[in-house]
């Protein structure tokens, strides 16, 4: 069965920065556009970032600079680095993959203090 396994949030501090892995099984995860949303209280839930099986990626804009998406294809794990963190980035950090229907991780929590 397809399962996305989130890790690396927590605590940090403005100006900080966090490394977010997903641990992706159960189909061929090369194959596959991966993505990371967020989730902040009382917000929609939004994409991050994404890429794509070749490696091309996209951001919000509000992260484009600080943030990066990449993938380990022979570790089947996508990873997302965070720079210069900022309160508005406190959110849960969701994996996303869409295949015959939309798969999500647990989450993992991002909390920036001011």
């Amino acid at each position: 069965q397809v399962q996305l396994v989130e890790s690396g949030g927590g605590l940090v501090q403005a100006g900080g920065s966090l490394r977010l892995s997903c641990a992706a099984s159960g189909f061929t995860f090369s194959s596959y556009y991966m993505a990371w949303y967020r989730q902040a209280p009382g917000k929609q839930r939004e994409l991050v970032a994404g890429i794509s099986s070749g490696g091309s990626t996209n951001y919000a804009d509000s992260v484009k600079g600080r943030f990066t998406i990449s993938r380990d294809n022979a570790k089947n794990t996508v990873y997302l680095q965070m720079n210069s963190l900022t309160p508005e980035d406190t959110a849960v950090y969701y994996c996303y993959v869409q295949l015959l229907r939309t798969y999500w991780g647990q989450g993992t929590q991002v909390t920036v203090s001011s």
